[in-house]
């Protein structure tokens, strides 16, 4: 399995180069393997960015794709605001500092927060993956022209409150590079962390009964 940013685990945190098309050659063995011929993909952040790969290497296995906040439509934004939340934990990981950067970064309280529990568990295991995993994978980058080569449907989900990859700085290269992109869709007062978010999942969801 191609590793995901921040996930601690025993592997030499080795990616494929991501100005290749090698993620989307992994993607499409991977639904291989899974024997699906055509599907949905929906990816967030970095996910985003794979789930562009896929289309360009192997469009006709996509009835649609979905990008929340995605990472391949600009480059990570390097406004001192978020430059300081996103360092903040790095540099002295504890539960205080992590809570702070997804407060400000990741949600948007009180219209996008997680349950108590779900808020600790997080907070718990991103002290641990901070304080504990040696990050060597590779960051999202804006795909630029590469992206006029996606030929499927694409609808593209932002939260106007998302610091790391801001809205409408996405939406514009969107608009410039992607011919079959059919719909953009702005949740207010949401963050990062959109895939948490219950409306914007109701959005894929209605879109996805409407082609079948």
């Amino acid at each position: 399995m191609v590793e995901t940013n921040g996930l601690p685990n025993l592997s030499d945190g080795s990616t494929p180069d991501k100005r290749s098309l090698d993620y989307g050659i992994w993607a499409t063995e991977v639904l291989d393997k899974l024997k699906i011929e055509k599907t949905f993909v929906a990816g967030a952040s970095f996910g985003g960015l794979i789930c562009m790969k896929l289309a360009i290497v192997s469009p006709k296995k996509i009835i649609a794709a979905f990008l929340l906040n995605p990472g391949c439509l600009q480059s990570f934004s390097m406004t001192f605001e978020n430059l300081y939340y996103n360092l903040l934990p790095i540099l002295r990981p504890n539960s205080k500092n992590v809570l702070k950067f997804l407060d400000k970064a990741v949600f948007s309280k009180p219209n996008h927060q997680l349950s108590e529990i779900a808020e600790q568990m997080l907070v718990d295991y991103e002290v641990f993956a901070i304080s504990r995993y040696k990050d060597r994978t590779q960051k999202p980058y804006y795909m630029d022209s590469q992206l006029d080569e996606i030929k499927v449907d694409t609808y593209l989900i932002e939260g106007d409150k998302d610091l790391l990859f801001p809205f409408q700085k996405s939406i514009d290269n969107a608009k410039k590079h992607m011919k079959t992109l059919k719909e953009t869709k702005i949740f207010s007062s949401v963050g990062h962390g959109i895939e948490t978010y219950d409306k914007a999942m109701n959005y894929v969801g209605e879109i996805i009964k409407s082609y079948i």
